[in-house]
């Protein structure tokens, strides 16, 4: 029972934190509107890492690989902490146990990745029926906007309706069975 309680916090609060810091990383990478309230949430609430993160680990052609790899490095402490609890032992192989936990954290991260395309890409089709100049469009669209880009050039709309969303969030759900598919493979080593 109390493991149950254990895991379900840790899981929560790493993985909200690992999202704050993945959403972080896309909305500096996508040149995201700084001034948007939950850009400005998400900076707030992941600086005291972020900052001295980007003293050590530099960025790369505009990418906050500090960032990135603070996310990952959650992941695999969420990753350890659930099998800690679980009862696994860290000790008889160390770097099979290390490697397989480092390859899941950045299946998790690829997993998140595609779930913050399929949220984004869904709250902007919504958005844009129900309330088009709701402050939120332009960090959605900024966000959506690669994605979306590669099939507007290529469907033309029908009767004024973009049929692009569909086609991503098609395409997601193939990735995200892909991706579910590879993550249960690299979890049976453990």
């Amino acid at each position: 029972m109390l493991n149950q309680i254990l895991t379900f916090l840790l899981d929560t609060l790493l993985g909200l934190f690992s999202l704050a810091l993945l959403l972080r990383f896309y909305m500096q990478l996508l040149r995201a509107p700084f001034r948007n309230p939950l850009t400005q949430f998400l900076i707030a609430l992941t600086d005291f890492i972020v900052r001295p993160a980007r003293r050590v680990i530099p960025g790369l052609r505009g990418m906050d690989l500090s960032t990135l790899l603070l996310a990952w490095l959650v992941e695999c402490a969420l990753l350890a902490g659930t099998l800690a609890l679980k009862g696994y032992d860290f000790s008889s192989v160390t770097g099979i146990a290390a490697g397989g936990m480092g390859l899941l954290a950045l299946v998790e991260i690829v997993k998140t990745t595609l779930y913050i395309i399929l949220v984004t890409v869904i709250m902007q089709a919504v958005l844009s029926w129900v309330s088009p100049h709701n402050p939120m469009m332009p960090l959605l669209d900024s966000f959506t906007r690669p994605f979306l880009g590669v099939f507007r050039r290529r469907i033309p709309s029908i009767a004024n309706v973009d049929l692009s969303p569909l086609f991503v969030l098609v395409l997601i759900q193939l990735l995200l069975m892909v991706v579910t598919g590879i993550q249960r493979e690299i979890s049976i080593l453990f």
